[in-house]
């Protein structure tokens, strides 16, 4: 031990103690503080040494100094930064569940103004580890029980140590791209890249994402709106009469369907409806449903989806817009449009982690005045799956939410037991429902979690109706994308009455289709429309049905119900599908038969066209949203979104405040209610509920008298 502690004399002996200490405090914030999830041992192997390879190469740059004093005070002023970047993580972590990005810390004013109470409440006894080792280490310097290193080191030493922490980099690196593909060009979850790559590395990233960002942006023009304009200008397509302002003055509820596909849709297994009720309200006089409706997802998957539905603009050609982009991405979304048009409050309920997608600041952009996530529910134990809160509680314990806001409101939930890879608990699975035997367990289970998102679908119904939110509400709902893959089409095609062998790129095209429906109970007229469109077209006709023009916004898709709809269908890649035709890598293939077509030169010159336009659709989205040109445009009516007004730490205070004050002309459903709450109206069978449990979740509010910033 005592040679140990006198390697601590030589310069890479100090460099070596600084980097273990740094380490150790840095695993200690891992475990203790950040709440990140390991699915498997090699993620948790990763975690545990991720932070090594930076810190040798940080420390490693000292090694080239050969003045002594500057050395010791170099290393040192290195190891205090890197203290100082993990603190400040920690400290923001414990308020906002997240770690911080490079745009967050140069805006420090929001960052320290978003930190309710003082940075002191949020301070914790354990802290003292993150700075003693530095104190002990100055002090040892200073009584000189650590001698100084008058040696100068030849630079071959510190280009070794230095190749060495690149060698250690790129072996994890290589590592977690194999255990999670895509991982920097994704970029769906920023925990994801901290848990893989460590903090240096995700602040490394994220800062020279933000910087490119900053350079697109710096040489935007206000200029180049004008062919956005022109092109969005020509393709509006006006409402159809007959359909606009159906659904004046009603709550909006959309249900985001996680990976549900159209095909799901009437479907029978083993003589069982897969998803009767579902099935029941496709069919209804109440709805009108499209059964030639396509998915139009990138790399962005769900969150893709979000932002078409939100903003009626297409995802990135790479990774999510809303984990690249949303932070400081100026949005004319549905929120704040049905705010400053309708009067509408907003929320959006969901049961995995804010973080996740960058929802927590993407949806503050986009103007949404509440997020409940994970951390208003009680997620313990089995009623948790992966990807966050089964559907059956999610819908359960978030009445207690939604039945304080004001009327009209505009909602989302997400659901996300319909996921892959589709697990569902014994306890959760209907016993008298069985799914298909094709020997591919992913396409078996996906039935299974089908099946359990329908009955969810119908207890949250059975609560709409009991409480009379029904009659007063237009129920969106949507498949995000596709749950099973390309690659394990064939073997669905057993389940579709297809033959496997027969299977092509096209089968794979079609089934890009996922269900869309707008329910209205207690109206007529519903019907199922062929209608050929995307998830790009969902906002003008939603606007047109609330009665709300979008003629003067910025948005590529159109009214589904307009005789002026642009039937042709863009997918991120460039691929198309329209009513008679379907283009994939500049294949054509005739939607009747499926079989490839051999254009002549007047269809070949009309598929040209076609495939231009679709070219310069995507590109003029692309340019919209990766240049934040929409900070140029103003409609009229429309005033910019002031994230900063939206604390979703808050709770629901605001909203209860403002019943105090109105009294007897508050229009939340609680006021409606006597002030008495509806929660006794939801019956759920989930059997999470019926288990013994410690849950001490409740509704979250705060000191009502208490900013809650959305004033």
């Amino acid at each position: 031990m005592k040679r140990l502690w006198q390697k601590t004399d030589t310069r890479l002996g100090f460099a070596t103690l600084l980097l273990v200490c740094f380490w150790l405090k840095t695993l200690l914030a891992y475990f203790v503080d950040f709440r990140v999830t390991l699915n498997d041992p090699l993620q948790f192997i990763l975690y545990i040494l991720n932070p090594i390879p930076t810190a040798i190469i940080f420390y490693s740059l000292a090694l080239y100094i050969k003045r002594t004093r500057l050395f010791y005070t170099s290393i040192l002023v290195l190891d205090i930064l890197n203290t100082v970047l993990l603190y400040l993580n920690v400290i923001y972590y414990r308020e906002f569940t997240d770690f911080m990005t490079v745009a967050t810390m140069l805006g420090y004013n929001k960052v320290n103004q978003g930190l309710s109470g003082s940075s002191v409440a949020l301070t914790s006894f354990h802290d003292l580890f993150f700075w003693l080792d530095l104190v002990i280490i100055v002090g040892l310097l200073v009584t000189r029980r650590i001698k100084t290193d008058e040696h100068k080191l030849n630079w071959r030493a510190g280009f070794a140590v230095t190749s060495l922490g690149f060698l250690a980099f790129g072996l994890t690196m290589a590592v977690s791209e194999m255990n999670r593909p895509q991982l920097l060009t994704k970029t769906f979850d920023r925990a994801y890249v901290v848990k893989y790559l460590g903090l240096d590395t995700f602040t490394i990233y994220d800062g020279a994402k933000t910087q490119h960002n900053s350079d697109v942006r710096a040489t935007a023009k206000k200029s180049e709106l004008t062919d956005i304009l022109k092109f969005v200008h020509k393709h509006y397509a006006k409402p159809n009469q007959a359909y606009y302002g159906k659904a004046k003055g009603k709550n909006v509820i959309v249900l985001h369907l996680e990976s549900f596909q159209q095909f799901m849709i009437d479907k029978k297994v083993n003589g069982r409806e897969v998803t009767p009720f579902l099935n029941k309200i496709y069919h209804s006089q109440s709805t009108y449903a499209f059964d030639n409706f396509f998915h139009q997802v990138g790399q962005g998957k769900t969150s893709d989806a979000e932002n078409m539905l939100e903003t009626s603009t297409y995802g990135l050609p790479q990774g999510s817009l809303f984990a690249q982009l949303g932070s400081d991405n100026t949005f004319q979304g549905a929120p704040s449009i049905l705010k400053q048009k309708g009067g509408y409050s907003s929320a959006v309920f969901h049961g995995n982690v804010a973080s996740f997608w960058n929802r927590n600041i993407t949806y503050k952009n986009l103007g949404y005045q509440y997020f409940f996530d994970a951390s208003y529910y009680d997620t313990s134990g089995d009623k948790s799956l992966g990807f966050g809160l089964k559907d059956k509680l999610l819908f359960n314990d978030s009445v207690k939410y939604l039945e304080h806001l004001q009327q009209p409101f505009y909602v989302k939930y997400l659901t996300v037991t319909n996921h892959f890879p589709f697990s569902l608990d014994k306890e959760d699975q209907d016993d008298g429902f069985k799914g298909p035997n094709t020997g591919d367990k992913t396409v078996d289970h996906y039935f299974m979690t089908a099946h359990y998102l329908d009955e969810s679908i119908k207890e949250f119904y059975s609560y709409l109706h009991k409480t009379g939110l029904d009659k007063k509400s237009i129920v969106v709902l949507y498949g995000d994308h596709y749950g099973i893959s390309n690659s394990e089409n064939t073997n669905l095609a057993k389940v579709l009455g297809k033959n496997p062998d027969d299977w092509n790129d096209f089968d794979n095209a079609q089934l890009q289709r996922v269900p869309l429906m707008f329910n209205m109970p207690g109206t007529k007229g519903g019907h199922i429309s062929h209608t050929y469109g995307g998830e790009i077209d969902v906002l003008p006709t939603l606007l047109h049905l609330l009665g709300i023009s979008t003629k003067h916004y910025i948005q590529f898709g159109t009214d589904l119900f307009s005789k002026n709809h642009d039937t042709v269908v863009a997918f991120r890649n460039e691929d198309w599908v329209s009513e008679k035709y379907t283009c994939l890598s500049d294949v054509i293939y005739d939607n009747k038969t499926g079989q490839e077509l051999h254009p002549n030169k007047k269809l070949q010159a009309k598929i040209d066209k076609l495939q231009a336009k679709v070219k310069l659709e995507l590109s003029l989205s692309d340019s919209l949203n990766q240049k934040n040109l929409l900070r140029f445009y103003h409609p009229k009516g429309l005033k910019p979104v002031n994230p900063a007004k939206y604390n979703y730490a808050n709770g629901l205070s605001k909203e209860i405040n403002i019943e105090r004050r109105l009294k007897g002309k508050s229009t939340s459903l609680f006021s409606e209610n006597g002030n008495k709450s509806t929660q006794s109206e939801y019956k759920t069978n989930a059997p999470e509920l019926h288990h013994k449990s410690t849950d001490t979740n409740r509704i979250k509010i705060t000191n009502p008298d208490a900013n809650s910033g959305d004033k």
